[in-house]
């Protein structure tokens, strides 16, 4: 098969190795990466501190992580786990990885002690990459509770800053430079990893329960970058801005692998802040923006948003959810820039995408068209069979260039996720109209089943959205005696703005949404709770609801 993808010029035979060279060779002071720091304390600007790695730069730090890896003895394919915050050092440590002939094991930072310790414990990872804190303490701290546990975790190599001055240490001592490690350049050669193989395992972004591990090869994302630039046009000119943590699909193709591959400068950011984002976009002139709806919505939301020129911006990728037009139409409206999203998984990649010559309804209001060469296809979500022709509802699934190898390890998983014809299936119900486009009418998970009645959760947020005092809105099944399940929907305010749920109700009848869509329960919070992958963990929402109203009937 990757022979075939070879052929047919989806998949080539260079991986970030070889790009990484080729920039630090062609232009070795040009920037590859700018890192956004959070103040961390009141005598640093409060605007936040900025890091520049060079190509040459980020080709130094990804040799000396190689050499770190190398000093540990650890062998062609064996794992390491990496956990960093957003900036160049975590995309050295892919690369330096790469060129040491290791598999990543990329988990969020944000990740909590029994997602890391699944993750580290299922990959079998024998060194972990971090910075000098993990999760507010200490690093070597924290490490020595997971290796009491972790019998086979033998490494800890430190990254102590996010750029390209970094210290980088190997347990507890300063790391070998690669200059010191015996033939590194000929072990680099031998054991670096090639373009169809196994590079990266990375966890799925679920809200409930603990992730599973995705296998990534590079070819994969190469293929998603030739879309890309078909799609919207993507060129040398280009400075992109992604929010996106790094371990995730959304965040790999649109940081690590599209600007290596152009050759040109991306923002990242250590934590996001929506102010400071801003901010950066005005300041490095940043043409292209990979962000998550969550992400862009609190960018609208900002009282900061109309004081900067952001005339910068031609294109935003956002997407991995439904998305909610109207702010995604305000976005357009307040920037000038276009909207664009490719529609698939972590697991697919790509089945269907939006271009620049897409009306604007079907930009945002679509997935796009399916890519011929993904093979997709319509399955009924019900009894699994496949549907006659890719038109109507069902449960979308593919096979191609974009897909993942599966789940590591996980035979059972990798049976629910494929079909017996040896598709990829999405977790979402979609409609495909006649003229070829997608549409998410909501994930098989986030039905919201009232007295036998599916309720898409995706389509009441939308319109709970436009109430002038809700600034983000989950809408989620709660549990109901009678109806089985009624809509529960959690909303963070605009500040300075309240909002009651008959209040909300006379809103969405004024805007003639149908009854059954009403939101029967109304919870207002500070923040809806996050996902490592930055979205709305709503399986946090749902066992709240069903903890306040396990035992009551909604009203």
């Amino acid at each position: 098969m990757a022979a075939a993808y070879v052929a047919a010029g989806w998949w080539g035979h260079d991986t970030p190795t070889d790009l990484i060279r080729r920039n630090a060779a062609e232009r070795p002071d040009d920037t590859a990466y700018i890192t956004w720091s959070r103040p961390k304390d009141e005598a640093e600007d409060a605007t936040g501190s900025i890091d520049r790695t060079s190509w040459a730069g980020y080709d130094r730090l990804s040799d000396r992580v190689a050499a770190a890896l190398l000093a540990a003895g650890l062998d062609r394919d064996d794992r390491v786990a990496v956990i960093l915050p957003d900036g160049a050092a975590v995309h050295a440590a892919f690369a330096g990885a790469d060129k040491a002939g290791v598999v990543v094991m990329g988990i969020g930072h944000r990740a909590g002690p029994a997602e890391i310790a699944h993750l580290v414990e299922k990959s079998g990872a024998r060194a972990i990459i971090t910075g000098s804190e993990l999760r507010g303490r200490p690093a070597g701290d924290a490490l020595a509770e997971f290796r009491r546990e972790l019998a086979g975790l033998e490494h800890h190599i430190t990254i102590d800053e996010p750029g390209q001055d970094a210290t980088i240490s190997l347990d507890g001592q300063p790391a070998p430079l690669p200059e010191s490690v015996l033939r590194f350049a000929e072990a680099v050669e031998i054991r670096r990893l090639g373009a169809s193989e196994l590079c990266l395992l990375n966890s799925t972004s679920g809200t409930t329960g603990l992730p599973k591990c995705v296998m990534q090869t590079h070819n994969r994302w190469f293929y998603f970058h030739q879309k890309a630039v078909e799609y919207s046009g993507l060129g040398a000119d280009d400075v992109f801005c992604v929010p996106v943590p790094a371990p995730f699909g959304f965040g790999l193709w649109t940081a690590h692998y599209s600007p290596t591959i152009l050759g040109v400068p991306t923002v990242v950011m250590a934590d996001f802040d929506a102010d400071a984002l801003i901010r950066l976009i005005e300041a490095e002139r940043v043409t292209v923006l990979g962000a998550v709806t969550t992400q862009f919505i609190m960018m609208l939301n900002s009282p900061v948003f109309d004081r900067h020129d952001l005339s910068s911006l031609r294109l935003m990728f956002t997407g991995g959810e439904a998305i909610p037009y109207q702010r995604a139409a305000e976005f357009e409206d307040r920037t000038g820039c276009t909207v664009l999203n490719f529609y698939g998984s972590n697991e697919t990649g790509m089945l269907s995408g939006t271009r620049l010559s897409d009306p604007r309804w079907a930009r945002l209001r679509s997935g796009g068209k399916c890519e011929p060469e993904m093979d997709c296809a319509l399955y009924d979500p019900d009894d699994g069979h496949r549907l006659p022709e890719l038109r109507g509802r069902g449960q979308p699934a593919c096979r191609g260039p974009a897909t993942a190898l599966g789940y590591y390890d996980d035979p059972r998983a990798n049976a629910e996720l494929m079909t017996d014809d040896g598709r990829m299936l999405m977790g979402d119900i979609v409609e495909i109209d006649e003229d070829g486009y997608l549409r998410v009418v909501g994930r098989t998970s986030e039905f919201i089943i009232r007295g036998g009645k599916n309720i898409s959760g995706p389509a009441v947020e939308d319109e709970v959205m436009t109430h002038p005092a809700v600034a983000m809105v989950a809408a989620v099944a709660a549990p109901d005696p009678v109806f089985g399940e009624r809509v529960a929907a959690y909303v963070e305010l605009v500040p300075g703005t309240s909002v009651d749920l008959d209040e909300l109700r006379e809103h969405l009848a004024a805007r003639g949404v149908s009854r059954e869509w009403w939101p029967e329960h109304l919870f207002v919070v500070d923040a809806l709770p996050r996902s490592s992958g930055g979205k709305v963990a709503k399986g946090q929402l749902k066992k709240d609801a069903a903890d306040r109203l396990g035992g009551e009937t909604g009203h």
